[in-house]
C-alpha cells in the first residue's frame, strides 16, 4: 500500500514497525555505498524506499535533507485482489495496471533515487514488468534505482528481508513478513527487463545476491 511522504519530519518513537522481526544483520552493499555518496553530497533529493516502513530509513534520509516516500508492494501483491483468472494454458492473469495505479501513483511527483531492494524477486510474474515500467515513469532523467537479485532460485531458504540504511557501506538486514522467492533473474534477464533505461551497473557479491544500480 502507499505510504505517506516524509519531508524532514521526525518519523518514529523508536519502536519496531509491525512485520519486522529478529535482529539486524549487517551486509556490505556496493550499490548502497555508491548511492550514499550521492545522497550525502546532494541535499533536497526525492527518495522512494520500497518495503515495510523503516523509521530508521526515514530518519536517516530526512536528516540528510531529503524527502522520503514509502511503498510496500509485496504484501498487497498477494492480497488476492490482482490475480484475475487463468488463460487457456492455465497461466495466471494479473491486473498489473490496476496494481500500479493503486501502489505507484505519486500525483506527478518524480523521484531522484529509488531503493527497490529485492522486491522483484518476490513479486508475482505478471506484476514485475508493470512495476518496472511504472518506476521508469516516476523517476527523473538520470535518477538511480538500487535493486538486489538472488542468483539462484531457492524459495525455501531465501527469507524475505527489510533493508535498513547505515552511514557506512553496509545495510542492515532484518526479517520481515514472510514472502516466497518467485524467481532468480540472470544478467540477461535484468538487462532485458530494464531495456528502456539508460544505464546499468552491476555489483557482484559472495552471498548469492547480486546488486545493480539502474539509471533512468
Amino acid at each position: 500500500m502507499l505510504g505517506r511522504l516524509f519531508d524532514r519530519q521526525p518519523a518514529s518513537d523508536g519502536s519496531s514497525p509491525q512485520g519486522l522481526t529478529g535482529p539486524k544483520i549487517p551486509r556490505h552493499s556496493g550499490g548502497w555505498g555508491t548511492l550514499r555518496k550521492r545522497l550525502a553530497s546532494e541535499p533536497g533529493l526525492r527518495v522512494l524506499d520500497i518495503g515495510t516502513t523503516s523509521p530508521n530509513n526515514i530518519n536517516f534520509l530526512t536528516n540528510l535533507g531529503h524527502s522520503v516516500y514509502m511503498a510496500d508492494l509485496i504484501e498487497d501483491a498477494f492480497s488476492g485482489e490482482w490475480m484475475t483468472g487463468l488463460d487457456e494454458d492455465g497461466k495466471q492473469i494479473w491486473n498489473g495496471e490496476g496494481f500500479v495505479q493503486q501502489n505507484l501513483q505519486f500525483s506527478g511527483r518524480e523521484f531522484d533515487v529509488v531503493l527497490l531492494w529485492s522486491t522483484l524477486d518476490y513479486l508475482p510474474e505478471g506484476l514485475v514488468a508493470p512495476v518496472v515500467n511504472a518506476l521508469h515513469t516516476a523517476m527523473t532523467p538520470g535518477g538511480q534505482l538500487l535493486a538486489l537479485f538472488h542468483t539462484k532460485l531457492q524459495p525455501e531458504i531465501s527469507p524475505h528481508h527489510r533493508f535498513h540504511l547505515t552511514d557506512t557501506d553496509n545495510v542492515d538486514l532484518q526479517l520481515t513478513k514472510p514472502a516466497t522467492q518467485q524467481r532468480a533473474l540472470t544478467n540477461r534477464n535484468i538487462e532485458r527487463l530494464f531495456s528502456a533505461w539508460s544505464g546499468l551497473k552491476q555489483f557482484l557479491a559472495k552471498d548469492g545476491v547480486s546488486e545493480a544500480i539502474i539509471v533512468r
